[in-house]
């Protein structure tokens, strides 16, 4: 239903061109980018107390260009997507006809284009959760203009982009049943969707009116198309996705800046200038933070930072490290601003400060 080909053609013709770089010092970035990557792996398993599964995928680390991150998200959005949607057309009383497919699937495909093309000068790094999975990317033009935009030591940003990312990592390859977990509650997200059109069409002028009040600068919180989610059954689902992803941002977060400044001296400014970067201040950017749901992400680093700081100063790293024991140990939603409750249920014990 979607052409992700055009998509990608979509994406890199209305991408914004990155920073100017000579070669030399391009290929500078990407040779310290990858020696920073290599670094924050030591920190990170040593702060964490995680290891990888023996005998588990080696991780892989690229450093890209936007058109290269485009690519990768549109493949990896397609071994994702593509299964669901083919899912839910399934459960329609009619299949939509040869053309109309057609028609619609390039006409999303523009749009998700344009939704890549924004968000292509934004992102600093990812890992590859699904579709071909297993990859630590990090996009170089996006780390360059950032650290000359908030006048930051690049080395130090660099690394402390790389703890971030190298955390993701580390999560998905030292508790592997993680990736299924997340999987298998989108599954049952696609089995719970019962959507009408004229219900489709009611929350979608919500949203549209949300917008609205983007552009005008209006203030507050918006699930941008997530809140065109209303079945409770799903609702619950999205709650229980949105507490797992809070807890794997919180807890990156958490590990960036508590490898402290022996590690990155200017931890403490990187942290207070880039949580302004965060902020989008203008009308397009307002938007399509709101049409992505990104001030919900915003949201989901703080709620997750302050769970995983919680629960680590109640019982320590290790009691902490019980969380990756099953999904059945996973934070629920209202854990994510009470850690006692939380320590309470899986601990066993009521929280006491370590």
């Amino acid at each position: 239903m979607v052409d992700w080909d055009l998509a990608g053609r979509t994406a890199r013709r209305l991408m914004s061109a990155g920073p100017s770089t000579t070669r030399d010092e391009a290929a500078g970035v990407v040779r310290e980018l990858h020696e920073a990557a290599a670094v924050a792996v030591a920190h990170v398993e040593k702060l964490t107390g995680m290891r990888p599964v023996p005998g588990g995928p080696v991780p892989e680390i690229a450093v890209v260009d936007r058109p290269g991150w485009v690519d990768a998200n549109t493949s990896g959005m397609a071994a994702l997507l593509d299964p669901l949607v083919e899912a839910l057309t399934e459960k329609q009383d009619s299949r939509p006809g040869a053309l109309a497919i057609a028609i619609g699937s390039r006409a999303t495909g523009v749009q998700a284009g344009g939704l890549l093309a924004f968000l292509s000068s934004r992102v600093l790094g990812q890992y590859e959760v699904f579709g071909t999975g297993g990859r630590l990317l990090l996009v170089a033009p996006n780390i360059v203009a950032t650290e000359r935009k908030l006048g930051v030591d690049p080395a130090d940003f660099r690394l402390w982009v790389c703890l971030h990312e190298v955390t993701h990592q580390l999560q998905f390859t030292a508790v592997p049943w993680l990736r299924g977990h997340l999987e298998s509650e989108i599954a049952q997200f696609v089995d719970a969707t019962d959507l009408t059109s004229d219900v489709l069409r009611e929350r979608l002028q919500d949203v549209l009116r949300s917008l609205g009040d983007a552009v005008r600068g209006g203030e507050g919180e918006s699930e941008g198309l997530m809140a065109l989610i209303g079945d409770p059954a799903q609702r619950a689902i999205l709650d229980r996705v949105t507490a797992v992803m809070s807890l794997v941002e919180g807890h990156a977060e958490y590990v960036m800046d508590g490898v402290g400044p022996d590690v990155v001296p200017t931890v403490h400014t990187l942290r207070k200038r880039f949580a302004q970067r965060r902020k989008g201040t203008g009308p397009l950017d307002r938007v399509l933070r709101r049409l992505l749901g990104l001030e919900q992400k915003m949201k989901q680093y703080a709620e997750g930072r302050i769970f995983v700081g919680g629960v680590i100063d109640l019982v320590g790293m290790e009691g902490f490290n019980r969380v990756w024991e099953g999904p059945e140990n996973l934070p629920r939603l209202e854990e994510l601003t009470a850690p006692e409750r939380w320590v309470e249920r899986v601990i066993g014990r009521p929280a006491i400060p370590a």
